[in-house]
């Protein structure tokens, strides 16, 4: 099969040159190296420092130094570990809170059959590459535009964010026994907070906003007559629902575009 990258059509004859041991400043292409990496860090840097929130908010619901930790260096994928440990301390089933963490962390699946196209790693180093395949590293990697700049970009980006995250984590869980209560500080919603941050800049079609609209208030309106940790998993019906309207309104406007010719 013919290796895709994200090369565009105009420069992919120049992959060759890329792939060949290249070490310049410019990758072929046109965007330089050290651009990719001031990108990389700065997403790298900014998402690793919220590990800390999490490391707060996990120690808070009741999971140990160890437990939190553990999570951050195997799970490594913010939203899944916020709503796992959101649910434990609202009180949920850990299977229940698991199986939310589960269907958030799904999506990196996806990503990962896009990346490994386009970072074309060799079969032993992808089971490695496969844990930092999250939200962050797959934005990078794919607003590149060669495979050399890719693979630059999702490798600064995983290893910062990895090591930050993981550290901030460990200062969090730390610091959260020092400060107590952390209701009575209100992070408790730090984890909610960090999320939306996260998600805000990604909904950018109407259909993206009325999916994460309708999860909000499958969510809200059911967190009252529902067990913690089922509202996230009953709002994740909104995507099939608002596809399947939008679906309609298309096959509509289709049907009346026929009946005027």
């Amino acid at each position: 099969m013919t290796e895709q990258t994200a090369v565009p059509k105009g420069t992919a004859g120049t992959e060759g040159t890329e792939d060949s041991g290249n070490t310049g400043d410019t990758g072929a292409g046109g965007k330089p190296d050290v651009a990719v990496v001031r990108d990389a860090l700065g997403v790298g840097v900014a998402v690793g420092l919220s590990g800390f929130a999490f490391g707060v908010t996990s120690a808070g619901s009741g999971l140990t130094l160890m437990q939190t930790c553990a999570l951050s260096l195997l799970v490594f994928t913010g939203a899944s570990q916020f709503a796992l440990v959101g649910a434990l301390a609202a009180g949920g089933n850990p299977l229940t809170a698991a199986a939310g963490a589960f269907f958030l962390g799904v999506r990196n699946a996806f990503y990962g059959l896009r990346l490994s196209q386009l970072l074309a790693l060799p079969r032993a180093v992808r089971p490695f590459a496969a844990q930092w395949v999250i939200d962050e590293t797959t934005a990078v990697a794919l607003a590149q535009p060669t495979r050399r700049s890719v693979r630059i970009g999702f490798t600064v980006t995983g290893l910062t964010l990895y090591v930050l995250w993981n550290l901030t984590t460990l200062l969090g869980a730390l610091g959260a026994e020092a400060i107590g209560d952390t209701d009575a500080w209100g992070l408790d919603a730090a984890g909610p907070a960090v999320f939306l941050a996260l998600l805000a800049p990604m909904l950018k079609t109407t259909t993206e906003r009325a999916v994460a609209a309708g999860a909000v208030l499958l969510g809200l309106g059911l967190l009252p007559v529902l067990p913690a940790g089922v509202p996230v998993l009953v709002a994740a019906l909104a995507a099939p629902a608002v596809l399947w309207a939008e679906g309609r309104r298309q096959g509509d406007r289709v049907r009346e575009g026929d009946r005027e010719r």
